[in-house]
């Protein structure tokens, strides 16, 4: 499981010793781990919009959305989705 990160450096440099080999991978090749933490995990009430953006271009973006939908990600923009984006899809999946 990756730890919740701050909003220094880049996601990929962060609590590294927390994420398992399987979850490496995918993480190696996303566009965040290139970017500062700062898009993706942005201030209550700030734009996510450049986030959305770069994870619009990301092949990871899919594995993302899935790791953070598995583990109950609740901050930040994971695989294109907002906190709140990611609570609708929950509900939907609960729902239907």
């Amino acid at each position: 499981m990756i730890g919740r990160c701050s909003a220094r450096g880049t996601i990929a440099a962060m609590h590294i010793e927390a994420i398992t080999v399987s979850d490496i991978a995918w993480l190696k090749r996303a566009l965040c781990a290139q970017t500062g933490a700062d898009f993706f995990f942005p201030e209550p009430g700030s734009s996510v919009r450049e986030a959305k953006r770069i994870c619009g271009l990301c092949e990871s973006r899919t594995e993302c959305l899935e790791y953070a939908l598995a583990n109950d990600e609740r901050f930040g923009v994971w695989g294109g989705l907002s906190e709140k984006e990611r609570l609708r899809l929950r509900r939907q999946d609960r729902s239907g």
